[in-house]
């Protein structure tokens, strides 16, 4: 009886331990947390590509998204509100002989510089994206991104920030070109666009939604879209279109293909509610190359034109016209003295080639054209009377002339953010003074963050001493420090202007 006791109690402890150990393998009672962790899996592709050799072999992103991340930017601007866009009153509105009554601060806070809660000027911020095209810190952008900047900051993908100046900008195009101080960047190859095809992987890399370094795929759903954004006289708009998704914050940033190369600048998207939807769309490598050159070269873009009123050939116009075709474009008419004219081409005539390059629809050929200088000489087929006809266009300015302007301006005068030419003899006469210095245009520099200016004001003087022209408003300033004195005045208002400002801050 007493072995029997004794072998039930050894059974119950034997499966009790038994219990125990099954329940806490199970996890059951004092739970166990398992994490199985494996390093160097791979990622896997789940489509497939064809090859150059016919072969399919997987498609994967990832390469190229480590390539070209380096390589594009986040841009900051920021813009001081001023009376005029606060809905108040500036007072170079008013008349010389009345300024000081309106200045007084004592009248009323209508006339008074708007402040935010700080005390100083509400400040309007915007961002984007940019590309970097040269390891001494070029970086291209959108136009828009930067427009009416008083300040721009770049931020790279390793975080590093840093103020950037604009070399130029292409409002044509929508494109600008900005340098940051510093060296040793990674870059991105431009591509040539015109070898991109419809079908084609693309990835768009930018900064939507301040979210930064955002790399999103797709293929190329269009080429030579014309979507009547950009908002210039003589805009230029042959846009790469894509389904890879860019929404606010990636305008600027790049297109490229998966051998992260450049293959456009991401410019806009076309959406009922302002976020992507399907639509995105770059302006080609090709434009951006050309712009980035005459920028760097000339201070502005050369472009010719062919002066030319246009559009494209339909069915519709093929038999309003009589027009045995349904393809190319049709030359509406033609400005007096233009270099098409000049040429031999006449209204009715269909553009179908230029330099063996057929053309189908209007953007095609405005991307075509744009690419050259004036002066350049271009072979464009027409069809006239059903008959081929081939045409040697020398290429003209849109003023009507051939020459191109002088070289880029110097350093010291980009830094003061604005575009300058010399008085003509006709406007100085007028005006009564012996010569001075228009500011053309202005962008983000010492000018527009430091003073009030506004385009078209007509520098006099600089520091006391006489100037009537760039080159000798740069010879005043070249070694300058400390600050500065710009006497001038407006065509169209009364009175003399004094704008100061530091070189060195």
């Amino acid at each position: 009886m007493k072995r029997i006791i004794l072998v039930t109690v050894a059974v119950a402890i034997i499966s009790s331990v038994c219990t125990a150990f099954l329940l806490q393998y199970a996890g059951i009672g004092h739970p166990v947390v398992k994490v199985e962790q494996v390093s160097g899996t791979p990622a896997h592709s789940v489509l497939y590509t064809k090859g150059e050799d016919g072969q399919m072999t997987p498609l994967d992103f990832t390469g190229t998204a480590e390539q070209v991340m380096g390589a594009v930017v986040y841009i900051q601007s920021s813009h001081k509100l001023s009376r005029r866009e606060m809905g108040g009153f500036d007072m170079q509105d008013v008349p010389g002989p009345f300024r000081d009554f309106f200045n007084n601060k004592g009248f009323s806070p209508f006339f008074q510089q708007p402040q935010g809660d700080d005390g100083n000027p509400p400040v309007e911020m915007g961002a984007g994206s940019g590309v970097i095209i040269n390891d001494k810190g070029y970086i291209i952008t959108n136009n828009h991104v930067i427009d009416n900047a008083d300040d721009i900051e770049v931020t790279l993908h390793d975080n590093r920030t840093f103020k950037a100046t604009v070399v130029g900008t292409d409002p044509a195009t929508d494109l600008a070109l900005l340098q940051i101080r510093t060296e040793g960047l990674p870059t991105l190859p431009m591509a040539n666009s015109d070898d991109v095809k419809v079908g084609e992987w693309v990835l768009a890399v930018g900064n939507p939604f301040n979210l930064n370094s955002t790399v999103t795929a797709g293929i190329v759903s269009a080429k030579a879209r014309n979507i009547n954004i950009v908002k210039d006289q003589y805009a230029v708009e042959s846009f790469i279109q894509t389904d890879a998704a860019i929404n606010p914050g990636n305008s600027g940033g790049a297109l490229v293909n998966l051998d992260g190369q450049l293959v456009g600048i991401n410019t806009a998207i076309a959406s009922p509610t302002g976020a992507y939807s399907g639509y995105g769309f770059a302006v080609p490598s090709n434009i951006v190359a050309k712009v980035v050159k005459d920028l760097l070269a000339y201070g502005t873009v050369q472009r010719g034109y062919l002066g030319a009123m246009i559009r494209d050939v339909n069915s519709q116009l093929a038999r309003e016209k009589s027009l045995n075709m349904a393809e190319g474009v049709y030359v509406d008419s033609l400005v007096a003295n233009s270099a098409a004219a000049q040429a031999g081409i006449k209204a009715g005539d269909v553009i179908v080639a230029v330099d063996n390059n057929p053309v189908k629809r209007v953007p095609e050929l405005q991307e075509m054209i744009a690419r050259h200088h004036p002066g350049d000489e271009v072979a464009v087929k027409a069809i006239r009377d059903g008959k081929e006809k081939t045409f040697n266009v020398r290429l003209n300015k849109r003023e009507g002339e051939e020459n191109l302007i002088a070289g880029r301006q110097s350093e010291v005068l980009n830094k003061l953010g604005a575009e300058f030419r010399a008085l003509d003899a006709d406007t100085a006469k007028k005006l009564g003074i012996s010569g001075g210095v228009q500011v053309e245009k202005l962008f983000p520099g010492k000018l527009r963050s430091q003073t009030d200016m506004r385009e078209g004001f007509i520098i006099t003087q600089a520091d006391g001493r006489a100037v009537s022209s760039p080159e000798e408003l740069e010879k005043v300033l070249e070694h300058k420090k400390g600050g500065v004195m710009l006497e001038g005045l407006y065509e169209s208002l009364p009175g003399t202007y004094y704008y100061a400002f530091g070189m060195d801050s």
